[in-house]
């Protein structure tokens, strides 16, 4: 029996497996560079039909269908005695025969009503729940390729990670168990066919506070999510281990004396820091909760700074900043709403017919109404993500050149965006403020200072994050050099290794 460590991040995800000398990390997706790493997003899709509506819906459908045919009876009844013929009564008596066989015959009233309902029906009318229980999943770059080429067949659910502390509707919660047991499921599965042995045990990163807004409450609900849907995807065994902390195991192994160390963990979803005493005497050690001086953190990740880039430098190019013929600027609600990948109901909201209706309309009260038309397209092919996606790709180039061109011409043919370094760092200004105030909230709970720094998550490879901490927040603090993105994983499958 094996146990592996899972990073399941809000950007990408990882599996590493420790035999007591080496990490060996599991390929989840052959169709990235760095096959051991896997988009979180997950997207479920139809190839053929939609499923068959759920029974209350037909049930409503068939009342409604009953509801015609007695009005048609009742019109008829008055047709016939009305009429004055012999031969026109027959008539209509024959066709309220014919209406009252129909309203009776309900293997063909529920036929119809299916029929009906699948007409009109898209997939963004079925619910998360009924999408995850009879949808087909694509993972990885497979998944994210399917969606770019037919939106319309299914669903992208861009960080799943990122709606398990939120408040979720009835079924929802559900919906997410069984979405992320397929994923943990596909996850344990490559691990066992390349490892060939049996996995059953598992040690799954998770951040100081899940991404929401309902404190304690939200992180008790993630973690119940997380731990149904482990055992649902086979693992018998299951631990849960702060992010920043694995990461702090991981660095222990390169230590040759005990140091206090301050770890600094910034993903796509969250922030989460640690002030921890390492030392390579306690690398042992099962529990090490007596070492760690102080943990913070907040859901204020990498994704926030590719939805602020678009705000600052390609909404207005979107038509942010207009004023409309009354004066009024155009509603910037339209270009935070277009952000929110994660956020269902937001999105929802703003794929809605009535939102496109609102912006069409806002179209015809603007000076230029082709950068809104912009918006609009976003809006009706649904490009929210793909738009968020191409955000990511500015920011990462940014981290080694000076200016960038943009292309978006599956929005617009032509469509670029000029962005500059300039531009990147503004829209990050307030992100960074509170990544500071972050550390030192850790700093002042600890109760010893530290004596190294080291920064890890996708985040800590931007330049700009790297100088505002290293150089200007905490010049002192020696930086202790690391993988910034596989730390945390290969510290999960140390801690995984000790449970065997």
């Amino acid at each position: 029996m094996a146990a592996i460590g899972i990073d399941y991040g809000t950007s990408n995800s990882e599996v590493v497996y420790f035999d007591g000398q080496e990490h060996h990390f599991i390929k989840l997706d052959p169709a990235m560079h760095e096959a051991n790493k896997i988009r979180s997003s997950v997207f479920i899709y139809y190839e053929h039909e939609l499923p068959r509506p759920p029974v209350p819906v037909i049930e409503a459908k068939v009342a409604q269908i009953k509801r015609a045919i007695t009005e048609q009876i009742d019109k008829a009844k008055e047709s016939y005695y009305e009429a004055q013929d012999p031969r026109e009564q027959q008539v209509y008596s024959d066709k309220i025969s014919e209406l009252r066989s129909q309203f009776h015959n309900l293997p063909e009233l529920q036929r119809r009503a299916i029929e009906l309902l699948l007409k009109d029906m898209t997939v963004q009318d079925l619910s998360l729940q009924q999408l995850v229980e009879t949808g087909k999943f694509a993972f990885g770059e497979e998944g994210f390729k399917r969606y770019l080429k037919t939106p319309e067949k299914g669903r992208l659910i861009y960080s799943p990670k990122n709606f398990l502390g939120a408040s979720l509707v009835a079924g929802q919660q559900q919906a997410f168990v069984g979405m992320i047991a397929k994923q943990l499921a596909f996850f344990r599965e490559s691990a066992e066919q390349q490892l060939q042995q049996t996995v059953d045990t598992a040690v799954i990163g998770r951040p100081v506070k899940f991404h929401g807004t309902r404190g304690q409450e939200g992180n008790s609900q993630a973690i119940d999510i997380m731990q149904q849907a482990a055992h649902k995807a086979g693992f018998k065994h299951v631990e849960f281990l702060e992010e920043p902390i694995a990461a702090a195991y991981k660095i222990e192994q390169t230590l040759d004396k005990a140091t206090n160390t301050l770890v600094v963990d910034i993903g796509g979803g969250t922030t989460d820091i640690c002030c921890i005493r390492l030392s390579p005497d306690k690398q042992g050690d099962l529990d090490r909760q007596q070492d760690v001086l102080s943990v913070t953190g907040t859901r204020l990740g990498g994704m926030e700074c590719d939805k602020n880039l678009i705000v600052k430098s390609i909404a207005p190019t979107m038509g942010l900043g207009q004023l409309m013929f009354n004066g009024l600027p155009v509603p910037p609600t339209y270009y935070s709403d277009m952000c929110a990948v994660d956020n269902i109901p937001k999105l929802d909201h703003f794929f809605s017919d009535d939102y496109g209706l609102e912006i069409a309309q806002t179209r015809c009260m603007v000076k230029d109404p082709s950068l809104i038309l912009r918006l609009q397209t976003v809006q009706e092919e649904k490009l929210s993500a793909r738009l968020v996606n191409s955000s990511r790709l500015a920011k990462e180039l940014l981290s080694s050149k000076d200016a960038i061109t943009l292309p978006l011409h599956y929005i617009e043919a032509d469509y670029d965006v000029n962005i500059n370094l300039d531009d990147l760092n503004r829209s990050m200004l307030s992100w960074l403020r509170r990544v500071k105030s972050l550390v030192t909230e850790c700093l002042q709970k600890s109760a010893e200072q530290p004596e190294m720094l080291f920064i890890t998550g996708g985040m800590s490879l931007s330049p700009i994050v790297k100088k505002e901490l290293q150089e200007v927040m905490l010049p002192d603090l020696p930086l202790l050099e690391g993988d910034a993105f596989n730390s945390v994983c290969e510290g999960l499958a140390i801690q995984a290794h000790k449970l065997t």
